[in-house]
């Protein structure tokens, strides 16, 4: 793996601990796709950094599992929005 991927995912694993981000907040964030940084993410960090992986896989598994909470509090405030305007 090149230098400068490798870096991206560090620096990405350090933003998501940091920050506790989504994938679509990394991705805008350091402006590449939501599929470069699930491989970053999920695949590149594990070769790169094993402590680290650990704790990213714990957040993003986190992220799963309260993804429908997320979901349904955003359809809810979008027609909040609606309705008042």
């Amino acid at each position: 793996m090149n230098k400068f991927i490798s870096d991206r995912v560090l620096k990405e694993a350090q933003y998501i601990l940091k920050n506790n981000s989504t994938v679509r907040e990394i991705a805008a964030v350091f402006n590449v796709s939501k599929s470069t940084v699930h491989k970053d993410l999920k695949e590149r960090l594990l070769s790169v950094d094993k402590n680290i992986y650990q704790k990213v896989q714990d957040i993003l598994r986190n992220h799963l599992e309260i993804r429908h909470i997320r979901g349904g509090e955003s359809t809810r405030l979008k027609y909040l929005k609606l309705k008042k305007g």
